[in-house]
């Protein structure tokens, strides 16, 4: 079956973009969507202005590499992780470190604040940790079987999900056991939870997303994916998941019974492998990006034909909307971000 063309009149124009000088590991908004944060593979930390894209602050923040940044709620704290096995707490308005704590003698490559702002979770290697704002240590839960793959906070919680091979396991902080072990045979690769807590979606290294119902602790399963799924994301009703696992976005509704069984819908534009994709904010909106250097608009629920197109120097590595999705970040190996806002091309991103 022949690809879907996308319409090439739709061209997506950028307002800005800055060169961050290496591969962009992470791209984060800050809560009030007035600054956005970007993290590269060389260590550094950069904090641009939205409105105009100029630099407010860049430092250096971890040696081999920053992995993952996240804003405290409160937005005048940014946590960050590295290579360098440290998670440091930053006040966003200097750039001067607050806290610097050793996670493991492994990277530290996944961090992520609680949604109250009570706890900065890490993990590194096989080892869960979490500290208050101040840096203090509140836990440190018990080793895991193999190197942690990911962590994600349940919204509106305390809880905290941390995946490896054999599967997830849910924690409760000041708790030493686990509240809950969601078993699986393979390597859980991703998590995203639904925006409602109710479901807890897995991208796995057999190249197959499992979808778990918290209530029951029963579980789905869709398969026959070209390659390990890494790429996971929820619509804002918590109806329809977005997946990589190859060059098509594959849509699955999850209401009703759920998916597994079903056929879900196929977006084809992206000539090679889909490496980010995000839901807007708060609306049906779409957009991935992929190896091929394109990103793509969509609205699954209404066209299986991408809305707008961009293109960029490199693969697309990081896609994020801001809180009010008036503006769409995005992130390239080469280094670039580049920041689209609502209404470019007459197509309506907010």
């Amino acid at each position: 079956m022949p690809r879907v063309k996308p319409d090439l009149t739709r061209q997506l124009s950028s307002a800005w973009t800055a060169d961050i000088g290496d591969y962009v590991t992470s791209l984060r908004w800050s809560p009030d969507g007035g600054i956005l944060a970007a993290a590269s593979a060389s260590g550094e930390i950069w904090l641009i202005a939205a409105s105009q894209g100029e630099v407010i602050q860049r430092w250096s923040a971890h040696q081999f590499g920053t992995a993952k940044l996240d804003w405290h709620p409160d937005g005048k704290l940014l946590a960050s992780a590295g290579h360098d096995g440290f998670v440091r707490i930053w006040e966003a308005a200097s750039g001067r470190e607050l806290a610097r704590m050793r996670a493991a003698s492994a990277w530290a490559e996944h961090l992520a604040w609680s949604p109250r702002g009570t706890a900065l979770a890490a993990a590194a290697g096989k080892i869960l940790t979490c500290w208050d704002p101040a840096g203090n240590l509140i836990q440190r839960f018990p080793e895991a079987r193999s190197t942690l793959s990911d962590l994600a906070w349940k919204p509106a919680s305390e809880v905290v999900a941390a995946s490896e091979y054999g599967g997830t396991t849910l924690w409760a902080t000041g708790s030493e056991e686990p509240l809950l072990h969601l078993g699986w045979k393979s390597s859980v690769l991703a998590m995203a939870w639904s925006p409602d807590g109710r479901y807890l979606a897995t991208g796995d290294q057999d190249a197959s997303v499992h979808f778990w119902i918290l209530d029951s602790e029963s579980h789905m399963q869709m398969s026959g994916y070209p390659t390990k799924v890494k790429e996971l994301s929820w619509d804002s009703e918590s109806r329809y998941l977005a997946t990589g696992g190859g060059m098509e976005v594959c849509v699955w509704d999850c209401s009703g019974e759920g998916p597994e069984g079903t056929t879900p819908i196929l977006l084809e534009a992206h000539q090679d492998a889909v490496l980010a994709l995000a839901y807007q904010q708060d609306g049906p909106m779409l957009a991935s990006g992929g190896q091929d250097g394109k990103l793509f608009l969509w609205m699954p629920h209404e066209s299986l034909r991408p809305q707008a197109v961009a293109e960029l120097e490199g693969a697309v590595t990081q896609v994020t909307w801001s809180r009010n999705d008036r503006r769409l970040a995005v992130g390239t190996a080469e280094g670039t971000v580049a920041v689209f806002l609502q209404g470019s091309a007459n197509v309506a991103i907010g």
